[in-house]
């Protein structure tokens, strides 16, 4: 059983409030009545509910897109610092956790799910999931470190693949990387002695970040969004 307003905003008919809304004006039917209260108990599997019109599918998997801000922890909970959970003004289930993770002082997409074989796919170095970075730094870049961040470069640990590389600024950077390990892009800068000073996640896989979404605030994913995080190969 769940509440109508959470199964409503679960499928992606927005948040919370947005969804009271739609009941309150009477666009939301139960079993072919039109529904009153926002609390009322659904069984998802069950009962049939529609929203102008358009019959619900509920899915088990749920998939969220947030803007992560500065200085959150990307982690379900901690005793010292902010975490990503602490974000949510509503319940959104144990299950729920980060697909990868993005360091306490960047900002930008992330992904939080609870299918774990998708998380798994979309993670694995094999399927070569591009994850695209605004990269500011503290000095500009030239075409000798443009030239090394485009090839292989010996990190100590690993070999980072070569990283596609936009120079949009003198100083600001898109870069796009495929493996997303510990402190990846800062490494790399650093590796060709440049330092990052602010970093944004702009793209993960087929997902662009939601540029309607203030920092610290998160929309479920719509339906087209989860077909094309399946389409992953």
């Amino acid at each position: 059983m769940m509440r109508l307003d959470k199964l409503l905003a679960h499928a992606g008919y927005g948040t919370r409030k947005e969804v009271k809304a739609l009941i309150k004006a009477k666009q939301v039917t139960v079993n072919g009545i039109n529904a009153l209260k926002d609390k009322q108990q659904i069984d998802e599997f069950q009962d049939e509910v529609c929203v102008c019109g358009e019959k619900l599918v509920y899915a088990q998997n749920h998939f969220i897109m947030m803007n992560k801000p500065a200085g959150v922890i990307c982690a379900n909970r901690d005793d010292y610092h902010e975490t990503i959970m602490d974000l949510f003004d509503c319940f959104i289930g144990t299950d729920m956790f980060p697909v990868g993770r993005l360091d306490i002082d960047t900002e930008g997409l992330l992904l939080i799910c609870n299918d774990g074989k998708l998380a798994h796919r979309l993670l694995s170095p094999k399927h070569h999931v591009d994850k695209c970075y605004e990269v500011h730094l503290a000095k500009e870049i030239d075409a000798a470190q443009v030239q090394k961040l485009s090839s292989e470069l010996d990190l100590g640990d690993f070999i980072s693949k070569p990283a596609q590389i936009e120079v949009i600024t003198p100083t600001c950077i898109h870069m796009v990387i495929q493996e997303g390990k510990f402190h990846q892009v800062k490494r790399m800068l650093q590796a060709v002695d440049n330092e990052v000073v602010y970093l944004k996640r702009l793209r993960f896989g087929p997902l662009s970040l939601d540029e309607s979404l203030s920092q610290g605030e998160w929309r479920y994913l719509t339906k087209s969004e989860t077909d094309a995080l399946y389409a992953v190969k």
